[in-house]
């Protein structure tokens, strides 16, 4: 992380920041789509903000002087329950989220890094993400090896580890 970031571990009790990161994501074109009770009444939405480390969860918090800047996690949706990037059971879907006036520091491509580690480190074998068109992030996620998945939903993107 820059010199002034620090991450810490995501936990089950950061709720809000993943309902904030979820609705942040949903809305990035900066036109309010989705509202905040649309993330936590929608389940293709409120999944997304439930976070479960005895299910294999992992993910990091991004913060500066005690205030959070971005979070990044992987969730293991299984097919009763599928996200977006759903790719296979077993596979788990990426959410990365820099709040507005941290982008362009190179904190998303540090947490993108950190959590593929921590995946690699954990033996998972692929890590997979939903970016829809037109999303400027795609070019990081090129940059770190994510590919579009044939057959997938468009906008569907893995890499391998």
């Amino acid at each position: 992380m820059p010199t002034q970031v620090t991450a810490r571990p995501l936990t089950a009790s950061d709720r809000e920041l993943l309902r904030t990161a979820t609705l942040a994501n949903v809305n990035w074109t900066g036109e309010q789509r989705f509202t905040a009770r649309d993330v936590d009444e929608r389940p293709d939405l409120r999944h997304y903000t439930v976070f479960r480390p005895g299910r294999g969860d992992l993910g990091f918090v991004a913060e500066r002087q005690g205030l959070v800047v971005g979070v990044v996690w992987a969730l293991l949706l299984g097919a009763e329950d599928p996200g977006y990037g759903f790719v296979a059971d077993g596979v788990p879907e990426l959410g990365l989220c820099v709040w507005s006036g941290y982008r362009g520091q190179g904190i998303g491509g540090r947490l993108l890094r950190q959590a593929l580690a921590e995946a690699r480190r954990r033996g998972v074998r692929q890590v997979s993400l939903s970016v829809e068109a037109g999303n400027p992030s795609v070019r990081l996620y090129r940059a770190a090896g994510f590919a579009p998945v044939p057959g997938a939903a468009a906008g569907t993107m893995a890499v391998d580890l």
